[in-house]
């Protein structure tokens, strides 16, 4: 529920696109739930897991990216289960994707952008490739659907693509744009968006930014430089800041959110990539490790394809359960 009206849909609709959003998720993890089906396979042919089995799926779990943590907590939970011998391998799935959830769903909180204060201002963080610019297309476009008034700012100066790829998103969503040239002060392009957020009465302003190195220590202190800058016209601004992440890199993950945690307060993540890594999983070590709420994930290029995060639904299509 990015935007208050979505309320709106009738049971039926919001039936049919939670039914959607279940089958985009399980085709978009298909990567990761058949690496993981392929490495448990063998481990669930007993009605009871014996010790050899437990340690062979803990190990499974570790290897898909769930990290050491996760992966022993779960094993734990699974070994006083029975599974019978006609349909065992269900069961397991069923037994394995319900302790998944279960360190998932604390982390599962719906990112509703209509509250106040107006306009909110949105503040988009990662390294360099992670996904932040189509991220933030993705978001305009489902404001825009919403009939949500948008500013973008495209404070990835650095980058002249980004600017270009995010005034292309601007054009087709229908949000007001501000941008400079490569270069520019990236503090000033952002304090410029909130300033024209707050003009134009929008609702949302969302704020690109320069990837940023987790050992650059120079393009962290920009960031902040930039919450300084919009401080200035709100200060309580960012009301939000997400912090992408891209699931190919797997454990490194951890790292980068540790990095910008050190920097600056993240109110929720984004996960992107899904649909072409087979490391899935580390979505589980991240909630095991970071009390950080994550409000979606994505699995496509197409804004569609920008999932709000279900813990359940994605704890059954990471082990391949439609």
């Amino acid at each position: 529920m990015i935007w208050g009206l979505f309320n709106k849909k009738s049971p039926a609709e919001q039936a049919k696109a939670k039914e959607a959003e279940s089958k985009g998720l399980f085709d978009g993890l298909r990567k990761s739930s058949s690496k993981l089906a392929e490495s448990i396979g063998a481990v669930f042919t007993k009605e009871k897991l014996d010790a050899a089995s437990l340690a062979e799926l803990e190990d499974a779990l570790v290897t898909s990216d769930m990290g050491a943590s996760a992966a022993a907590r779960i094993a734990s939970a699974l070994a006083d289960q029975r599974f019978s011998k006609e349909n065992g391998d269900t069961e397991a799935r069923e037994a394995l994707a319900a302790e998944v959830a279960r360190i998932l769903k604390p982390r599962e909180a719906a990112l509703d952008l209509s509250v106040d204060p107006k306009p909110r201002i949105v503040l988009v963080i990662g390294v360099n490739g992670s996904g932040k610019t189509t991220t933030i297309g993705k978001l305009s476009k489902l404001l825009g659907d919403a009939q949500a008034k948008v500013v973008i700012g495209a404070a990835d100066t650095f980058r002249a693509a980004a600017i270009e790829q995010l005034q292309v998103w601007a054009q087709r969503t229908g949000a007001s744009f501000v941008a400079s040239k490569q270069g520019a002060d990236a503090a000033g392009i952002a304090y410029e968006a909130v300033k024209r957020g707050k003009d134009e009465n929008a609702d949302v302003v969302l704020i690109d930014t320069a990837g940023r190195l987790q050992n650059k220590s120079e393009l962290m202190a920009e960031l902040a430089k930039i919450v300084r800058s919009i401080r200035k016209i709100d200060e309580d601004a960012p009301h939000e800041t997400l912090l992408v992440l891209d699931a190919t890199v797997g454990q490194n993950a951890l790292s980068q959110v540790e990095s910008f945690r050190s920097v600056t307060d993240i109110t929720g993540l984004v996960m992107t990539k899904l649909d072409g890594t087979a490391k899935g999983g580390v979505l589980v070590a991240l909630a095991q490790r970071h009390a950080i709420p994550i409000h979606f994930v994505g699995v496509g290029e197409s804004a569609e394809d920008l999932k709000p995060f279900n813990a359940l639904d994605f704890s059954r299509a990471l082990v391949g359960l439609g």
